[in-house]
């Protein structure tokens, strides 16, 4: 450590107490971080005002690492002089000038109120930070970033914000094209951690230059886009005002977003100096990534490894379904103890049982797109597995399709469950389930139950700007009952009340009506599977305007 930056945080950790007492008078912004699960702001290029309650432990559809046993195989020795401690390792590489202002102070009193959080977010990083401080190193960038994940995901590779950015690195989507992330029905690479990882020092790295070797104003860019920290640079430089980081006019959540990452800094530079205990991370790799060469049922290769599909998934948090992408990357990441038996596994597997296959008989009527829908499979999948080059099949023909070899619940983490567990969370309000119609959006279903948009998107594992499909089912948590916040808002839902006659059933009644199953029987306090007898009342919702026909 040098001398300057030694005598800056023994200078500040001296007044921290006074600081405590004096931090709720300060006024900032976002110095609370989220947890998995939690909504993550973002701003241009990648998500950040990680917000959540401080203290509450979070609902989160990660894995809680606490307990997690790190890897100790024996690395070479890096230059820096590594003793195994990765602590230890990162201080050799800290390279950003050391800085302590009033801003860095509120962010750094927030973490010292909040050792648990500290102590949480480390023990989940375990697993990936060795591999970015390898890459960091081999990139000659400074270690300082390898606690850039904190600040966007809290280190959860399934964190995923409003503003669509997704993954460690909290990257949107127009990012991951410009640095070729790859993002399909199968995989999205901003979540995969060597993918991510690379787009990501590949973005720092242009911001560097493009901010003339200044590292705080390419973090902020990192933040907010570089369009908005140009136009900063260019306004003062035209008001003959500084033109570094703390003197320009940024987004509040910028202006926050710098400081957090600096205290992080501090904290790790001199935990002492803070009486801070960080848990003990080994500087050892904790996986190993391995070659596959083609498409292979996560499952399965679960169990080749001899690990359980949680934590396959925990490494590879970018596939998206039950198998890996057809079109690759043919790799998986698997943990560092178990990846040479894997290997020996997958070379004595015969090539035609790495994913299972299934004869479909065409049926009239059927189309690629249903087909595909039916398997969980895609419809480019199928194409290739049958030499198909148009979209036309011809009824009476029969198609191969690759197909799970497990129950969809095995799957613990694809994309189907984990937006199922976030749909079936309890919240707050009355649960209501909406299939969205032609020309809906989240805002005018917001509008309709009396919900933000912003709430709605993340009931449902998504973000406001993400597109809606036509019949997609929606959860929605209205305050008091759902139809009746919806007839407040668009005037067009009406109570009626409905006797029920010989032959009647909940479906025949709810397809008259235009309205689900679920809802009658929630607004009738009724069991699903119970028959209705002839003249029994029933009370509905009913939108007037799609009665027609």
């Amino acid at each position: 450590m040098s001398r300057n930056s030694k005598s800056i945080t023994q200078r500040f950790a001296a007044c921290v107490t006074v600081s405590l007492v004096l931090a709720a008078a300060v006024a900032i912004s976002g110095t609370a971080f989220a947890e998995p699960g939690a909504a993550i702001g973002v701003a241009g290029s990648a998500a950040s005002s990680n917000r959540a309650e401080p203290g509450k432990q979070p609902d989160s559809l990660w894995l809680e690492l606490e307990g997690y046993k790190p890897l100790t195989r024996s690395r070479e020795p890096a230059s820096s002089g590594n003793t195994g401690d990765l602590f230890a390792r990162l201080r050799a590489g800290f390279t950003i000038e050391a800085a302590m202002n009033t801003q860095i102070q509120a962010q750094l009193n927030w973490f010292l109120k909040h050792p648990e959080y500290l102590d949480r977010v480390f023990t989940r990083a375990q697993r990936y930070m060795p591999y970015i401080v390898d890459e960091l190193e081999e990139r000659g960038l400074p270690l300082e970033l390898a606690l850039l994940p904190i600040v966007e995901s809290a280190y959860d590779p399934f964190a995923y914000s409003h503003g669509r950015a997704a993954g460690l690195w909290q990257i949107i989507p127009g990012t991951a094209r410009r640095f070729g992330i790859r993002q399909n029905w199968w995989y999205d690479g901003r979540r995969d951690v060597v993918d991510s990882t690379d787009g990501a020092l590949d973005y720092l790295a242009y911001l560097h230059g493009l901010m003339d070797g200044d590292w705080l104003l390419a973090v902020a860019s990192y933040n907010s886009g570089e369009g908005n920290v140009l136009r900063a640079v260019r306004k003062n430089r035209g008001r003959s005002l500084p033109t570094e980081f703390w003197h320009l006019k940024l987004p509040k959540e910028t202006i926050s977003y710098v400081p957090k990452l600096l205290a992080l800094v501090e904290i790790v530079r001199d935990p002492e100096a803070f009486h801070v205990e960080l848990p003990e991370l080994v500087d050892a790799p904790q996986f190993a990534q391995t070659d596959i060469g083609g498409q292979l049922d996560l499952a399965l290769a679960a169990e080749l490894a001899g690990v359980d599909v949680d934590t396959l998934y925990a490494f590879n948090s970018g596939f998206n379904h039950w198998a890996t992408d057809p079109e690759g990357p043919h790799r998986l990441v698997l943990p560092i103890d178990v990846s040479d038996a894997f290997n020996e596994a997958l070379a004595a597997l015969p090539e035609g049982e790495r994913v299972r296959w299934r004869r479909h008989k065409v049926a009239n009527g059927d189309t690629l797109s249903e087909i595909a829908g039916k398997y969980r499979t895609t419809i480019q999948a199928i194409k290739s597995a049958n030499g198909i080059s148009g979209n036309t099949i011809r009824a009476g023909a029969y198609l191969t399709v690759p197909v799970a070899s497990k129950p969809p619940a095995e799957y613990s983490q694809s994309a189907d469950a984990r937006l199922a567990k976030t749909q079936n969370r309890e919240r707050k309000g009355e649960r209501v389930e909406h299939r969205v119609r032609s020309g809906e959006s989240f805002w005018s279903i917001g509008r309709r139950y009396g919900v933000g948009m912003r709430e709605l998107a993340a009931w449902n594992g998504m973000a406001p700007r993400d597109t809606l499909s036509v019949g997609q089912k929606l959860v929605v948590w209205a305050e008091g009952a759902g139809p009746t916040s919806a007839r407040a808002a668009n005037g067009t839902t009406r109570k009626l009340h409905y006797t029920v006659r010989s032959g009647d059933s909940l479906y025949l009644i709810a397809n008259r009506f235009r309205i689900t199953v679920s809802d009658l029987v929630r607004w009738n306090s009724i069991q699903k599977d119970k028959i209705l007898r002839p003249g029994q009342k029933l009370t509905m919702y009913v939108d007037v305007t799609r009665q027609s026909g």
